[in-house]
């Protein structure tokens, strides 16, 4: 079977380090990302510097499939990945012809002045594509197999809906979830990591909740493009639960 595609997303911007700002986008694209069965394998979150942008973008790039960067695409004097993309493929960065048209419509349209600090949102790197924006107007562009958006994450989500079209879809990761109320993971540990071992190219993992007192316990959810295999990892993970004594809740997808 041939592997499935894998995707990484570099989140840029100061803000996100700091704390100011709450990462939304991670979980977008990986939704996204999903139903096309691409795996998002790796995230990683960089500040307005130049040079930690093109390593990270670099990095990504050549250990993945797709690589997706968001924030940073902006009018402001620190909106500075446009230039940072160029520099990561080692090329030029000019004003995109049909970018800058419709940038200019749209500020048109607002009655907005067309700024040179707006105009700026109509650089891109030589050889780019752009990705359309219906939010709000500034397109995102792509560079060989880096898709460059926007940092607002309802403009992320738009510009997404352009990027499909482009995207090799690979097998559909699938997930099952079973859990057991009042369970604990070290009760579980040793015969998780057998069945594991078992079934090697299905992903397993153990995740306790807490609410209160009287509301904890285990969610056991294994990942996997087989069906075949999910079913029966299905009937051994309630197995293991009942083995504990307590009867397995069975609920789609994960919790």
């Amino acid at each position: 079977m041939k592997p499935s595609p894998t995707a990484a997303i570099c989140l840029i911007g100061d803000e996100l380090l700091s704390g100011r700002t709450r990462d939304i986008n991670t979980q977008t694209i990986a939704r996204y990302l999903a139903p096309f069965g691409i795996p998002v394998k790796e995230v990683r979150i960089v500040p307005d510097e130049q040079d930690r942008i093109v390593d990270a973008v670099n990095t990504l790039r050549a250990a993945y499939n797709n690589d997706y960067t968001t924030g940073g695409i902006g009018p402001t004097h620190d909106d500075i990945t446009a230039d940072a993309i160029a520099a990561a493929f080692g090329v030029g960065i000019g004003e995109h012809p049909e970018a800058a048209a419709l940038l200019a419509a749209r500020y048109e349209e607002m009655g907005t002045e067309f700024t040179p600090a707006r105009r700026r949102m109509a650089r891109v790197p030589e050889g780019a594509s752009l990705i359309e924006n219906r939010v709000s107007g500034a397109p995102g562009f792509q560079t060989g197999n880096v898709f460059t958006l926007a940092g607002v994450p309802k403009i992320v989500e738009g510009m997404l809906d352009d990027i499909g079209h482009r995207l090799e879809s690979g097998a559909v990761v699938q997930s099952i979830t079973v859990r057991g109320a009042g369970l604990r993971e070290g009760d579980l540990a040793e015969a998780l990591a057998a069945l594991s071992e078992q079934y090697s190219d299905v992903s397993i993992g153990s995740y306790p909740w807490f609410q209160t007192l009287q509301d904890h316990g285990v969610a056991l959810i294994a990942r996997g493009t087989d069906a075949d295999a999910l079913d029966q990892i299905r009937r051994d993970l309630d197995g293991l639960v009942r083995a504990q004594g307590v009867e397995p809740e069975h609920l789609q997808g994960e919790a």
